[in-house]
This record gives structure tokens, sequence and C-alpha cells, in this order.
């Protein structure tokens, strides 16, 4: 018996058309285009309906309220289908790909996040094979979870990030493997796939808006000037520090705007500028300060990651003492805990 595939379509690249003002989404058009491709209605395709999402967006403007949309179809859907593709724009699909992860609690069906960089209305278009193998994936259910594919490569969604803005190979996911490999066969990573047992059945958590800020660290920064974020209502921060957790002393600036932000109520989680590795409080005098003033360690997950899982714990209610204590335990295999 044939598979049932959905496919969300969200907007993106893979869907637009040319306009006067550039490439955009068209309600209406991709439905067609996936109908006469003849690799979806062959014999080794899985059955597959298009669900359009309204509006189609640039995946620029998605945020939230998108993120909670897409999970709710999903949801909503679940007991109806095998697995589930989201057809998604490239720019945002790591930080959606975090949030999927996070609010589908317990998923034991694949969701698989995918796009182009160039629209199937075009001849060299790259989302003809990026979506005809997410189908197959979604299909064979191998990987349980939310993933991203894009050319040639399974990726933990809660690990991937956007490396190229036009290459063809847009995706990586620096400090954990594929889980799955397509060449002439799709080879699966059996070690990859492991990740925490689901604990119940599948539920969803919808996002609350919870004001978040990432922060990036650089030479000669004034850390006065974010002051007057550090208030009651933030909270949520993810500073992006070089290498291990290091931050510039400017005169001891820094501990106490922490401090402050942890008295209001927020959690301040570290993360590294660097593409590979993770941060280590503590290895170095430069990232004393930060636990001293109670900041938590991100560990190696990527700021897409962090962002997610602030917005998903203080969602579920928690307190921000809960919260510091979940962000460094890896929940979906976001991260690599710190040897202790």
């Amino acid at each position: 018996m044939k598979k049932r595939i959905c496919i969300l379509y969200t907007g993106g690249t893979i869907g637009m058309v040319p306009t006067p003002k550039g490439y955009a989404p068209r309600p209406g058009y991709l439905g067609p285009v996936l109908a006469a491709m003849p690799e979806l209605t062959g014999p080794e395709a899985p059955d597959w309906e298009l669900v359009e999402m309204d509006p189609l967006l640039d995946s620029s403007n998605i945020a939230v309220d998108e993120w909670n949309a897409v999970g709710r179809a999903i949801f909503e859907r679940y007991n109806d289908y095998d697995g589930f593709v989201v057809l998604h724009g490239t720019d945002t699909m790591a930080y959606t790909a975090g949030a999927l992860s996070f609010m589908l609690e317990n998923l034991q069906k694949p969701v698989v996040l995918t796009g182009s960089q160039i629209p199937l209305c075009r001849l060299r278009s790259d989302g003809r094979e990026n979506l005809i193998t997410s189908l197959i994936i979604a299909a064979q259910g191998k990987a349980a979870e939310v993933c991203l594919y894009f050319g040639g490569k399974l990726l933990r969604g809660c690990r991937a990030v956007k490396r190229s803005a036009d290459g063809l190979r847009a995706f990586s996911s620096p400090n954990y493997p594929p889980l799955a490999i397509a060449g002439v066969n799709i080879r699966y990573d059996e070690a990859a796939l492991c990740r925490p047992e689901p604990e119940g059945p599948p539920a969803l958590v919808p996002f609350d808006n919870v004001p978040i800020g990432v922060l990036k660290v650089f030479p000669g920064i004034q850390f006065d000037l974010f002051e007057p974020i550090m208030t009651s209502r933030l909270r949520g921060i993810v500073l992006e520090t070089f290498g291990a957790g290091n931050i510039p002393d400017t005169r001891g600036a820094l501990p106490p705007l922490i401090r402050k932000a942890g008295q209001n109520g927020a959690v301040l989680t570290v993360c590294s500028q660097c593409f590979e590795g993770g941060v280590l409080l503590g290895k170095y005098a430069a990232s004393a300060a930060l636990t001293a003033a109670g900041a938590v360690s991100g560990c190696d997950m990527t700021t897409e990651a962090a962002v997610a899982k602030l917005y998903y714990l203080f969602s579920k209610g928690l307190t921000a003492a809960e919260v510091k204590g979940l962000m460094c335990r890896s929940l979906r295999g976001e991260l690599t805990a710190e040897d202790t």
C-alpha cells in the first residue's frame, strides 16, 4: 500500500514566478506544476496532497505566527498522513526547522523541510530533486523527526544552518553528521538517527510571542548601549560570543547587564560565533564573568536552535530557573552536552 504524504507549501523560491518586482509566490500556481511532473505520479512515488498556506510568503517574512500555523497544519493532519514535506524559502528555513522540532512534541513521523535556490519555473531548478527526494524520505519513515533536506543531505532540523546564499548545497549541520546522504541510494546513518524517545502521544505546543533578543559580540562593542533593552519584558537572550564563550573585558560592562536581565527573569544563553565547536564556559578566564553573572552555556547549539528552544520553553509556562536548567540539556538532539 502506498504511503500518503502531505506537502505543505508556505511560499519560498521553489514555487515563485517572475513579476515586475522580482520573483514572488503566486497562489494556485504550484499545484498544477507538481501534478504535471511525471516523477510525482509514477509507481515509485508516494501518494501526496498539496496544502497551500495562506498567505504564501517569502521566508524572510516568516516568524512566530507562521511557525504556529505550520505546526498546527501538521498536527491537525497528523493521523491522516504517513509523513509531511514542508516547502519553505531558504532564508529562514533553519529557524522554522528548529521551531517545528520543539513545538511538535513526541513526533513519530517524518517532517521534512525543503525548497530550492532556483524556482521550479527555471530550467536549472534544484527544486525538482529536493522535492522528489524529500517525498521519498518522508514515505520511508526512517527519520521520524523534523529534518531538513537540501542538496543531497538530510540534516536534523534543530542542527541545520544556512551556509550559502547562492550555492545549491546551501545548508550544513556543523556539529552533527547528516542523518542521510542521497546518492544512487539514500543511505541513512543509523547512529545519527538516535535521539530521545517519545514520552507520550504527539502534541503541539504553540509558541507565544515571547520577547527574545540576539546579541553578537564584536571587537569594540559598547555593552552599555544595550542596557535599555534589559527590561522586565525581555525573557531570553542569545549571546553570540567569540570562540568557546569568550567576551571582551570592556571594563566589566557586560556582567552587570546579565545580572540585571536575570533579576528581571530573563535567561541568557551563550552560543559561539564559530561555525564548528561549542561553548565551554570557564575554560578561559575571558568567559568566567559570564558564568559568575548567571549565563548558561548553549554548548554546541546553533543560534537558530537556541532561539527556537527559548520560545518553546517559555511558551510551556516554565519559570526562568526551569528554562535555564533545560537550555543546556538535549531535548530533540539539538546539542551535545558538555562533559562533566
